[in-house]
């Protein structure tokens, strides 16, 4: 059986130790970093995280900041903490990147719930690399998606890989920015922002003629578009 693995970072010292203790106590392994360039550093060791509970109020770079930077090259489920528990520090924590947000002081058997619940979701997602979302299927290794005749959709590569972006981050919504970004490289993105709003038009066009239903994803004013369903591991 797999050992979950998860990184806490916060500037307590106290909090760390508390966290460290609670999962510890449940199986995982734990460790720690003091800020987001510690966290950094030791994700970029290259020893794979499962989890990342992450708090808000941080010197130097804060969680919100470190959770939007980190989201543009990892899919990696993000708990955010926080001793504030303002709606709006939800939202935007939310917004920026974070899976799910639990406001200081906790309970343990919140905390442990919401991190079993985070790695459940993200398991199948991470061991299959077949989904199936409505009515398609997408597959990412050979970068395609099929209708349910089994013919494959004439999806260009940019397409494509705007799909992929919303099949990885269901229920989240994604700016502009961010869909520049993780498709075409941020030196590369002058003038496509209005690309991007063209591309979205086009592949919601051929995925609702393969049966792909027409409310799947929303756009959300001044901030970009979601997709609102849940892919399901192809088995």
């Amino acid at each position: 059986m797999t050992v979950s693995k998860i990184l806490v970072i916060d500037d307590d010292e106290e909090i760390r130790s508390l966290l460290r203790a609670i999962l510890a106590r449940e199986g995982f392994v734990v460790d720690e970093a003091k800020d987001a360039a510690t966290a950094r550093k030791k994700l970029g060791t290259g020893d794979e995280f499962d989890l990342l509970i992450l708090d808000i109020m941080m010197p130097g770079e804060d969680g919100l900041s470190f959770c939007e930077r980190l989201r543009e090259t990892r899919a990696t489920p993000i708990l955010m903490i926080s001793a504030r528990s303002l709606s709006l520090d939800r939202a935007i924590g939310l917004e920026t990147g974070a899976d799910d947000y639990l406001p200081k002081p906790f309970e343990r058997r919140e905390l442990v719930a919401r991190v079993r619940a985070l790695l459940r979701r993200a398991a199948p997602m991470a061991r299959s690399r077949r989904l199936r979302l409505a009515a398609i299927t997408v597959d990412r290794d050979a970068r395609a998606a099929f209708a349910p005749d089994g013919r494959a959709l004439a999806l260009t590569a940019g397409e494509f890989a705007l799909l992929a972006c919303f099949v990885e981050r269901p229920g989240r919504v994604l700016s502009r920015d961010q869909l520049i970004d993780w498709t075409r490289g941020r030196d590369n993105a002058d003038g496509f922002e209005r690309n991007i709003d063209v591309q979205m038009s086009r592949l919601r066009k051929k995925l609702v003629e393969a049966g792909f239903p027409e409310d799947a994803f929303k756009t959300v004013r001044n901030a970009g578009y979601v997709l609102t369903l849940t892919p399901e591991p192809v088995r």
